[in-house]
């Protein structure tokens, strides 16, 4: 299990922020912490430990007048710590090359290929074309319904009929090299992970990266344990980084 760091990007500043509170039309979100250092202090600081394999999102969607501020602050960040961040956010065949241009090791996908509640195949074959699977990480973010978890696009807003199961990550990894994946029910609530997802990305055929709900070095040792040691993980707001109560390097230490 690896830690990966996280820059999240929501009005041009670094946030944390509870993943369901993000309203698509209005840009607004329920914050958990605003930091007063911009997006490229946090990828200095971070490269500072050698923490490849980290995510850098852009929350705000990209027809609104907020995306600008959000894209520039990530460009700026991948700038500062360049090959060692992927980023996702309002990314198509179309734009990729100006992230990987600006410094991103990989793109992250998810409306694109997701639109309109179904997988777009095609749009998958087009993303995977225009970078190459080894640059392509598919963001398979979801919410429970019933007793399933479902694919949410639209910055979690909205559910796609795709199921995440066992066959679901085979099927995928044909065309890419990671997933991320945010519990977006757990997301910035700091009440524990999500394990009954946990247990599926143990079983995921390439690498995975959980986020959502880490809130004590407890829950770190049971996302260890379901996960087999083989989903790394990411932690927002639970981060003493972020004002919550986990050090940041006492995190490290017990990573290592």
């Amino acid at each position: 299990m690896k830690f990966r760091p996280c820059i999240d990007i929501h009005n041009g500043k670094v946030k944390q922020i509870v993943g369901v509170s993000l309203e698509e039309s209005t840009d607004k979100a329920q914050e958990n912490f605003v930091s007063e250092h911009d997006a490229a202090w946090f990828a200095r600081f971070y490269a500072q430990d050698n923490l490849t394999g980290g995510h850098i999102i852009i929350l705000n969607r990209g027809s609104s007048p907020e995306y600008k501020p959000s894209r520039d602050a990530a460009f700026e960040a991948l700038k500062a710590a360049p090959g060692m961040f992927q980023v996702g956010g309002g990314i198509t065949p179309y734009n990729a090359d100006e992230f990987l241009d600006a410094g991103a090791s990989k793109v992250i996908v998810t409306s694109y290929v997701f639109q309109d509640g179904f997988f777009n195949e095609r749009h998958l074959n087009k993303m995977t074309d225009a970078v190459g699977r080894d640059r392509l990480v598919l963001d398979l973010s979801c919410r429970k319904s019933g007793d399933s978890y479902y694919i949410v696009t639209d910055h979690w807003t909205k559910f796609t009929n795709v199921e995440l199961t066992h066959e679901t990550l085979r099927e995928l990894a044909g065309n890419c090299s990671e997933f991320l994946i945010h519990a977006v029910d757990a997301e910035g609530l700091r009440r524990g992970p999500e394990l009954a997802l946990v247990d599926i990305l143990a079983e995921a055929p390439i690498t995975a990266t959980y986020a959502g709900g880490i809130a004590d070095f407890d829950d770190l040792e049971n996302l260890r344990d379901r996960g087999k040691g083989r989903v790394d993980v990411t932690i927002g707001s639970a981060l003493d980084i972020f004002g919550g109560n986990m050090p940041y390097r006492e995190v490290l230490r017990r990573m290592q």
